[in-house]
């Protein structure tokens, strides 16, 4: 079995090597290991302390990309070098590296598909007091947009089977943490999670800039990625609003109609009318969007096929962008 540890880098030439000696070189029931980081448009020596250092794989952009984008790169980087498990980890060293034997070992025994490590958010201490309860809302919210029972919805540290590699789609272009959760959760792939140990910071975060903004775009995140999934559910719950609301205002019209002052009240029967439509208008979006939804899943598992064969088959067709150090050191 060969596991391939993901680490997505952007300017991180400081803390990447720290990152990288505190990986495992062996695991019980890994064969293989192999280390890929993802270059994400990096302006400082991150490549070449990844070189020096010697990982096996290199994805590099010459352009930054964003934390999604750069994850997914890794990924097919890493199905395509046969990868039975990929581990994805940070390279300010937030994670302990010897836990990865923790987060692989469900997969191993073939329990989940899917680990995600549970930092202990309340004894970190470098979390602020309001970092600590965002974080345990925003879990909160996954938890029930993915009917999921994950305690810790934004750790990047996990491990993927093959197979939950090869399913798993990231369209939104800040982070992938959240919406594969729901994804995961919606689509019924096994999931689980451990609890891990973090270290202590050797850099602020560079995912957000404030508190505020990361919940807006957190919140954006989790609603996008369950419209896709539970459309009809979601645009029902919407049509309620303007349907009460224009049932309101029609009992009210009825009622004044009895009491024999209907005609100084038609502006209320026609705002009725026109809530009701907006209600009824919200519906047939939901039932369109479960169409798109269901055509989404035939898609999904096409693209599941097609990727399986492609990795199979052209193991050695890397794009422009993917560098292989361990050929790249037999040339020298």
């Amino acid at each position: 079995m060969k596991l391939i540890i993901q680490i997505p880098c952007y300017n991180e030439a400081e803390t990447l090597e720290i990152a990288l000696n505190d990986l495992p070189k062996h695991i019980d029931g890994i064969d293989e290991i192999e280390y890929l980081i993802i270059n994400d448009g990096s302006k400082d020596k991150t490549v070449e302390v990844a070189k020096n250092w010697g990982v096996d794989y290199i994805v590099s952009f010459k352009k930054n990309k964003g934390l999604a984008h750069g994850f997914m790169a890794g990924l097919d980087a890493a199905l395509r070098c046969g990868a039975d498990i990929i581990v994805n980890t940070d390279a300010d060293n937030q994670y302990c590296g010897e836990d990865i034997a923790k987060i692989v070992e469900p997969i191993i025994k073939g329990e989940a598909d899917i680990v995600i490590g549970a930092r202990p958010i309340d004894q970190t201490e470098h979390f602020s007091f309001v970092k600590k309860k965002l974080q345990h809302f925003g879990s909160w919210v996954v938890r029930k947009a993915s009917k999921s029972d994950i305690p810790d919805a934004p750790s990047g540290f996990r491990a993927y089977s093959r197979d939950a590699g090869l399913r798993l789609n990231v369209v939104n272009e800040y982070t992938y943490t959240l919406e594969q959760i729901v994804q995961a959760g919606r689509s019924k792939i096994p999931m689980t999670s451990v609890p891990i140990r973090t270290n202590g910071e050797l850099r602020p975060s560079r995912l957000f800039h404030s508190m505020m903004g990361y919940v807006k775009r957190s919140m954006v995140t989790i609603v996008r990625a369950y419209l896709m999934y539970k459309p009809f559910k979601f645009f029902s719950f919407m049509s309620i609003i303007p349907l009460i609301a224009g049932l309101a205002l029609g009992v009210r019209f009825i009622v004044f109609y009895a009491m024999g002052q209907g005609s100084g009240n038609v502006q209320s029967l026609i705002l009725c009318s026109l809530l009701i439509m907006i209600a009824a208008l919200i519906w047939v979006v939901g039932l369109l969007a479960d169409v798109i939804a269901a055509n989404r899943k035939i898609l999904e598992d096409i693209q599941k096929r097609v990727r399986d064969l492609d990795y199979t088959l052209n193991k050695d067709g890397f794009n422009e962008d993917f560098i292989d150090n361990r050929a790249n050191k037999k040339k020298d």
